[in-house]
């Protein structure tokens, strides 16, 4: 009886241990009981009943990526190509997760091509390459209110590649060619147009300079002109002065020495007589000089004195 008591209760050991079950962070286990959901397991330890309770699903709770091949679809204006996305979803609730739908990323997957081609229908080729945010958005508020009943939120859907046809790659490819060689050649003809205002305001300053420096020449030039005319004046006043001040001296001396009439007469025949050494051939004798006889006389009188 002991050997059996002790068997029973390590079988009783080992049963418990064996349905320890720890659920780890970011984790949730979906329980079962005699086929029927019990309840969900967090993060801890925990502990089922042997032969009634079973796992039914373990479930992560961290956001998910899923990403579905390219899929064809068909634009309003009759253009056929390929777009595929990529998914961004989380779970939220494991019972739904679990109960909810049979696979539920190939439902999703295929919810995410029936929405995408009923958005990519309404839209021409054009507003198919330019709208990515405006398709992303649509699908996810799509996604998100169907799959709200598995336990499921989508955060947000891309639009990885979107391919047209090989044709309309190469009309596109030419577009983008011209485009880029008018954008070069409107770039061209801006640094042209930006060089030759330039050339030509280089040439204004250059046109400017030398006016300035003509104009600063000319006046110098009449700075010179007129200080030179300036001091011409200046030695011809001077000269003028000497002269004056030469006849003074000489006027001078003669009230000294008490000149009277007669030494005056005979300095004016000295004059009288260079005047006649010189080149014109014709003579006026002033009439207070005629009289030569008394002229000699007071020149003798004054000799005398």
């Amino acid at each position: 009886m002991a050997y059996v008591l002790i068997v029973l209760i390590a079988f009783i050991l080992f049963l418990i241990i064996s349905n320890i079950r720890i659920v780890s962070q970011s984790n949730a286990y979906v329980i079962e009981r005699i086929g029927a959901y019990n309840s969900t397991w967090s993060t801890g330890i925990h502990v089922k009943i042997p032969f009634l309770d079973r796992i039914a699903s373990r479930v992560t709770l961290k956001e998910q990526v899923a990403d579905f091949a390219p899929q064809p679809v068909i634009t309003k204006d009759n253009v056929t190509m390929m777009i595929d996305t990529v998914i961004y979803l989380q779970i939220t609730d494991p019972k739904l997760f679990t109960y909810g739908v049979i696979n539920p990323f190939n439902a999703i997957e295929n919810l995410a091509t029936t929405t995408l081609r009923n958005i990519i229908g309404e839209l021409e080729l054009d507003e198919t390459l330019t709208s990515r945010d405006m398709i992303n958005n649509r699908m996810r508020s799509v996604l998100d209110e169907a799959t709200d009943p598995w336990g499921i939120k989508v955060n947000r859907v891309e639009v990885k590649n979107i391919t047209p046809p090989k044709s309309i790659q190469e009309a596109m490819e030419k577009q983008m060619r011209a485009e880029r060689e008018r954008r070069e050649a409107i770039l061209r003809a801006e640094g042209e147009k930006q060089s030759a205002i330039l050339v030509a305001e280089g040439q204004k300053a250059s046109a400017i300079l030398k006016a300035e420096a003509e104009k600063a020449s000319v006046i110098l030039q009449a700075e010179a002109t007129r200080e030179a005319a300036i001091r011409e004046a200046e030695g011809e006043a001077q000269a003028i002065l000497s002269i004056q001040k030469a006849t003074a001296d000489g006027l001078s001396m003669l009230k000294a020495v008490s000149a009277d009439e007669a030494l005056i007469k005979l300095k004016s025949l000295e004059t009288l007589q260079k005047v006649a050494d010189g080149q014109s051939t014709k003579i006026i004798i002033p009439s207070d000089i005629q009289n030569l006889a008394g002229l000699v006389t007071s020149a003798a009188e004054l000799v005398k004195k």
